[in-house]
């Protein structure tokens, strides 16, 4: 399973998944703080967000476990394309102009910013940069540092993701030295908050004898960032230790009150899981977010939890549901006819894996936007089908229609019902059965590979396996170490993958990344299905140019639509809460979870040590 977060997917997330920004002046004035639709929640000046406490005790330590598949990591540098760095790494050593608000969907606040400036034309987004600013070296956060760290995640040796996203971005103007001004290919709510959100880093990291080396070069040169914390002890293969800035720029800011609590946050490896589930339980660390129905259920048990030392708790979310899903990758020849790819999704039985494996705990995916404004159901509506009608048969007819519903195994539908429906699909799109095996007209036999880096990955798609044989399909589950996996995902040799992409209530210029024409082109980007579809393009542009939810919604259901009925991905399962466990003895917690928070962001960001 491979996680995969909008808004600058691989990196970014780590600020906040549903960061947006303020209102759009028509007068262009400057604000302490953007809110994408409405008003911002918090005045200026306000004393700090409701969700901190802001006299919790500073000190102490958190010990976590790595959240990357990776059992150890061999850079420093969380933007370049090869090698991993340690987890947590850019949130935690990195700020940035505007910093989110974790009770609001689509808002932030002048964090290295002291108030931002969007033009009355939406083609520019000025920010005023605060003078107390500094690097961990010491040197003022200056607009140059701005324009570099802009220049250097255009560059090609950063992921693709950033390009993707900033696509829209004309330049970066150094007007003094500490203004610096954002300039746009053409207006975009959503632009002023994605380069308020883009890590900054000093000039003077990777400089070698006065001069800079090339970014893909920078690799184990300590970063100069402007967070709250610096590297401090590593021990390679095993942990890394983070520690806390005395001299932290911005430690009296309102948007940091009551946060970074924390002295030191130790981030431990583990080779697998099992491994990992058995330290927990040894209080070797003291926070773990569980995913696995079966280890929550069943395996989060034993004298520490008896005694009340290790506490197990479900705290309830309004993130969106993300879509996680089984993506079939088009480049395939054998996955290109949409009706092959219906087919595949029809022999899932999810209800029956809910209930024997998942002990009933999950609900079921659907389209991109579950949970969220965006959330298409029903037909089109007037303003989709002036949206989806030039793209007539360019698209499946079924567009046209109710938004699609995931195949059931329960009450009147069955899984021989949906198989049968399955085998129409395929003898339609020319594959047939005959010796023993579902064949094309070639005689070659539909056989596929599913790849996987999870140990225990083979339970979860076994089902599915046993399903299709009756198909005459044969799907191989391959499991390789996470470094083969990502690479081969890198370069989209692959035919089915797991993903979880996270959601975001204000989709934006990330969706191109991952189901635009130019990604599906580009190794490394987030485009794992190979979309390539003038509509699907099309519609995001309308979605990104959107001025108000009005012209917003249409076209996020139109795109949703048009994803959903071309079976790309297969939908698979989600919660709608955060399932923790940590250790009460060691830590403690704000009364209330602000709702639009990840799970690990709010204990990092907002817990504290008990003395």
């Amino acid at each position: 399973m491979r996680v995969i977060l909008p808004n600058l997917h691989r990196h970014l997330a780590t600020w906040g998944v549903a960061v947006a920004l303020v209102a759009w002046s028509p007068l262009g004035w400057a604000a302490h703080g953007y809110a994408l639709w409405g008003d911002l929640k918090y005045p200026p000046g306000f004393a700090h967000f409701d969700y901190v406490n802001p006299q919790a005790p500073q000190g102490g330590d958190l010990r976590l476990v790595s959240n990357q598949r990776v059992s150890t990591f061999d850079k420093y540098n969380p933007f370049t394309i090869r090698g991993s760095a340690p987890a947590y790494l850019a949130a935690l050593m990195f700020d940035t102009l505007l910093t989110p608000s974790l009770d609001e969907t689509a808002s932030a606040y002048g964090l290295l910013a002291q108030d931002v400036n969007v033009a009355a034309d939406g083609l520019s987004a000025t920010f005023k940069l605060r003078p107390e600013a500094r690097f961990h070296n010491g040197d003022p956060v200056l607009a140059a540092d701005v324009r570099h760290s802009y220049d250097t995640l255009m560059s090609p040796q950063t992921m693709p993701a950033y390009k993707s996203l900033l696509e829209d971005v004309v330049g970066v103007d150094v007007i003094d030295e500490r203004t610096v001004r954002f300039r746009f290919k053409r207006p975009n709510r959503e632009l002023p908050l994605t380069v308020g959100t883009i890590p900054v880093f000093s000039r003077q990291w990777g400089m070698e004898n006065g001069k800079p080396k090339p970014f893909d070069q920078v690799v184990m040169d300590i970063p100069i960032g402007s967070g709250r914390y610096k590297i401090g002890p590593v021990t390679f293969g095993r942990d890394i230790t983070y520690v806390r800035d005395p001299n932290y720029w911005a430690r009296d800011l309102n948007v940091k009150r009551g946060t970074d609590n924390f002295d030191r946050i130790t981030v431990k490896i583990y080779k697998d899981n099992t491994a990992r589930l058995e330290g927990f339980k040894a209080s070797e660390y003291d926070l773990m977010q569980v995913f696995s129905a079966g280890d929550w259920a069943r395996r989060m048990s034993g004298k520490r939890f008896d005694s009340g030392e290790l506490v197990k708790g479900e705290f309830a979310h309004r993130l969106p549901s993300g879509f996680q899903s089984y993506v079939l990758n088009t480049r395939n020849p054998k996955l290109a006819d949409v009706r092959v790819r219906e087919a595949l999704g029809l022999a899932l039985d999810y209800e029956w894996m809910n209930r024997q494996m998942f002990y009933n705990s999950y609900q079921r995916v659907n389209g991109l936007f579950g949970n969220t404004d965006c959330e298409t159901h029903g037909t089109p509506s007037p303003e989709e089908l002036a949206l989806l009608e030039p793209w007539r048969g360019k698209v499946p007819d079924t567009v046209f229609g109710p938004m699609t519903v995931p195949p059931r195994t329960d009450g009147d539908s069955s899984l021989r019902a949906n198989l049968r429906r399955a085998r129409t699909l395929l003898q339609e799109a020319g594959w047939v059965y005959r010796d023993g095996a579902l064949r094309n007209a070639q005689g070659q036999p539909m056989v596929l590979e599913y790849l996987d880096s999870r140990e225990g990955g083979v339970r979860s798609v076994g089902p599915w396996i046993q399903s299709l044989e009756k198909l005459g399909i044969r799907l191989n589950f391959r499991s390789v170490d996470y470094a083969l996996y990502q690479q081969r995902v890198d370069r989209f040799e692959y035919e089915i993958i797991s993903i979880a992409f996270a959601g975001t209530n204000n989709p934006g210029q990330e969706y191109a990344d991952m189901f635009g024409s130019k990604a599906a082109d580009t190794p490394s980007s987030g485009n794992f299905a190979g979309v390539k579809s003038p509509a699907v393009d099309s519609l995001i542009r309308r979605m990104t140019s959107a001025k108000n939810k009005a012209e917003l919604l249409p076209a996020c259901h139109a795109l949703e639509r048009v994803i959903a009925h071309s079976h790309y991905l297969i939908p698979q399962w989600t919660v709608n809460v955060h399932r923790m466990a940590y250790n009460a003895a060691r830590l403690d917690k704000p009364a209330q979870m602000p709702p639009y928070t990840q799970a690990e962001t709010w204990a990092i960001s907002t817990w504290w040590a008990k003395r």
